[in-house]
């Protein structure tokens, strides 16, 4: 027996509010690192930081407002359906994902030195895939309002929505990843004059390059894009708690930035690439 789409609602919304606790202390401990390590700070990563908290929170509170209202007024067994409030959920996970995919695109600018022509394409695949999501609300109420999975008709349309978003993911990843590791890789010479590569030898430099390249932002977005194509019930947990994962994911690497131990910062002090602006 399969699980049912109440269940992985009930299952999501337990997960989104276990994150959404985890997000909030990342948010209070980027603002404190902001404030106190750049008090000039750019501003794009100070109003990006805080649309992204601001709108995973009232995707929270609509979520939880639902559960409310589902165990209060309405059978519980209609928990998983479509109504106004959660399609407006919907709408500000997806707000959450585009803001997420630009800051990483802003992040991927500033570590190829600025390079506006490697962000085009990744940049046109994220407001594709945002510009399918907008119709969707209007057509989910023509076609069926109260559906708890994309209907037929739509499929196509939402697995684009979130195939789009997806391929920038990878791509972007694929570029600060790739740069982030070019650029650990120190010049030395060695003991008879020969330039040599020397590798930095830490543990947690995987975890470094995942945290700071977006690894973990792509790999949710690769799990949902799964699920809602196959018409996996399981969707529903990925569509509460995946707002607050593309949070956090975006939060740690501010952290890990405006700490200074980002691996461009720590590992080739003296080349212009940076995560900040502090004009």
């Amino acid at each position: 027996m399969g699980v049912s789409i109440n269940v992985s609602a009930a299952i999501g919304m337990a997960c989104e509010a276990f994150l959404y606790g985890v997000y909030c202390v990342l948010f209070i401990t980027s603002i404190v690192i902001l404030i106190k390590r750049y008090r000039l700070s750019n501003r794009v990563i100070w109003v990006a930081n805080c649309i992204l908290f601001i709108t995973s929170t009232a995707h929270f509170a609509l979520v939880f407002n639902h559960f409310y209202i589902a165990l209060e007024y309405i059978p519980f067994s209609e928990f998983g359906d479509e109504t106004p409030g959660m399609m407006g959920a919907n709408l500000l996970s997806s707000v959450v994902d585009l803001v997420g995919d630009l800051l990483l695109l802003y992040r991927c600018w500033f570590v190829w030195g600025k390079n506006s022509y490697v962000i085009v394409l990744p940049l046109i695949t994220a407001l594709g895939g945002f510009g399918c999501i907008l119709p969707i609300p209007s057509l989910l109420l023509t076609i069926d309002p109260t559906s708890p999975v994309p209907p037929t008709a739509i499929v196509p349309l939402t697995i684009a929505g979130y195939v789009l978003p997806l391929c920038t993911n990878i791509m972007v990843t694929a570029l600060i990843a790739g740069r982030l590791w070019y650029t650990s890789r120190i010049p030395v010479v060695d003991e008879h004059g020969k330039p040599m590569i020397l590798k930095i030898a830490a543990g947690g430099r995987p975890m470094m390059l995942i945290i700071e390249s977006g690894a973990l932002y792509m790999v949710t977005q690769l799990i949902f894009v799964i699920l809602v194509a196959t018409g996996n019930p399981a969707e529903a947990i990925l569509s509460y708690a995946g707002t607050q994962i593309y949070g956090i994911a975006s939060t740690l690497i501010i952290i890990r930035v405006g700490l200074g131990i980002s691996l461009e910062q720590t590992v080739l002090p003296t080349t212009h690439i940076e995560f900040w602006s502090q004009t």
